[in-house]
């Protein structure tokens, strides 16, 4: 072998060397990669369960409650028979979509609600099995209207609020996902750029010799993340608006617009507006007081062209309260309870009174009714459902959800406290802390 052979043999072991100690020096980097990849695959997974969650929760809130009540309603007066209707059907898919909501969800709250939903479907079984029954039988029909008005209405409300607050709670945990998602990126960002330095600087050293290599720090799907929860924040926003107010406001601006009634259409439309986008609100659970009251009349304005004859009301509240933050939805719900609970069960209708109050620690906000009133016994009932837990399914679900979001933002000493005498009224005073930030 000659001198020049053997310099070439042994430049090509030492290159082989080089490239050996390259691989060496590259594994642990090449391992980090695949581990990284592999996590953020899985995070995506997970995610994609949660918002398939939200999403196939917000369709089951949106679509069941009407076509239940419809279905139960045309069973009672005679448009289809106890053979042709498909409420067991209804019961039997509801029940399908709650049982696969059990596995998307992780947190032991929102399975407690999953077990509310299906302890009101097998009430909703056991109505439907009575109305059947009753069917059989004559002078049976006014039993039916009071089973489907006090019964069959009231849980499917209760199982729209609960698969509702099932979204909220679980695009909560979507959220906290995605900021531990974005701190994983950026451990796994600097991480890389460490290991990519770490390299470089050791092949330099192994070779004596070598380009400076520059490496771009790996990309995540980031924005189709965000893009997807922006969807299910969407949804969940979506899912907050009753469709029955929104198919009978939509009635009504038909029947003005029919009548040529243009005025009327012009402020209905307007109002319904102002209603969906102070709904809305660009995804912001605190607000002012003056666009929650602003949400009231709009809700307010729409309802008094439906029942001009019955509802008249007043929005009294002073100039000084309108600058403090309020949970959204908190005096739209109490206002609604109001009408629906004591102003429609009154014959000749009445008045919705809104008034604030300052005091040198708090604020208040008042919605009192002439309307109906309550008993004693079912005063307290509603007191105790409010401030022990999760009311059943004869107790007005409003009144909690506005206490508890309350309470859950600004503690126990906050919240609501109702007032009511039999065919009097009923007043209810919602109690916030001085906050304007």
């Amino acid at each position: 072998m000659s001198i020049g052979e053997g310099k070439q043999k042994q430049r090509s072991r030492l290159a082989t060397q080089i490239r050996f100690s390259y691989i060496i020096l590259l594994l642990p980097s090449l391992i980090f990669i695949a581990f990284a990849f592999y996590n953020l695959w899985h995070i995506n997974e997970r995610n994609n369960e949660m918002i398939s969650s939200v999403v196939a929760a917000s369709e089951f809130s949106l679509q069941f409650k009407e076509d239940f009540d419809e279905e139960t309603y045309l069973l009672i007066v005679g448009n289809i028979t106890p053979e042709k209707t498909v409420l067991s059907e209804e019961l039997s898919k509801a029940r399908q979509v709650v049982q696969g909501l059990k596995g998307y969800t992780n947190t032991e709250d929102n399975q407690k609600r999953l077990q509310y939903a299906e302890k009101y479907l097998n009430n909703l079984e056991t109505y439907v099995d009575r109305i059947k029954e009753n069917l059989g039988s004559e002078n049976k029909y006014e039993d039916n209207m009071l089973i489907w008005e006090n019964d069959v209405q009231i849980v499917t409300s209760l199982l729209q609020e609960t698969i509702n607050e099932y979204i909220y709670y679980e695009n909560k945990q979507i959220q906290i996902t995605q900021a531990e998602n974005n701190d994983l990126f950026v451990d796994i960002v600097e991480i890389s750029i460490a290991l990519l330095a770490f390299s470089v600087v050791s092949m330099i050293v192994v070779s004596y010799i070598g380009p400076i290599w520059i490496t771009r720090p790996i990309e995540e799907q980031v924005k189709e993340e965000q893009k997807q929860l922006r969807k299910a924040e969407f949804d969940l926003l979506q899912s907050q608006i009753n469709p029955h107010f929104l198919y009978n406001t939509l009635d009504a601006i038909i029947w003005s617009a029919e009548a040529g009634n243009q005025k009327q259409v012009v402020n209905m439309v307007g109002n319904l507006s102002d209603f969906f986008r102070l709904s809305l609100n660009k995804g912001k659970e605190i607000v002012f007081v003056r666009e929650e009251l602003q949400h009231v009349r709009s809700y307010l304005e729409i309802q008094k062209i439906r029942y001009q004859d019955i509802l008249h009301f007043d929005i009294q509240v002073p100039e000084s309260i309108l600058g403090y933050r309020i949970p959204k939805l908190s005096v739209q719900p109490v206002v609604e309870n109001a009408l629906y609970h004591g102003i429609k069960n009154k014959r000749g209708g009445g008045k919705i009174i809104v008034t604030g109050e300052e005091k040198e620690d708090f604020y208040s906000i008042t919605v009192e009714d002439d309307g109906k009133g309550m008993s004693q016994d079912r005063l307290r009932e509603i007191r105790k459902a409010i401030q022990e837990g999760l009311p059943d399914q004869n107790v007005v679900y409003g009144l909690y959800n506005v206490n508890e979001r309350i309470r859950l933002n600004y503690g126990e000493g906050y919240g609501i406290h109702i007032e009511s005498i039999p065919e009097q009224g009923t007043r209810v005073v919602i109690r916030l802390p001085k906050t304007q930030s």
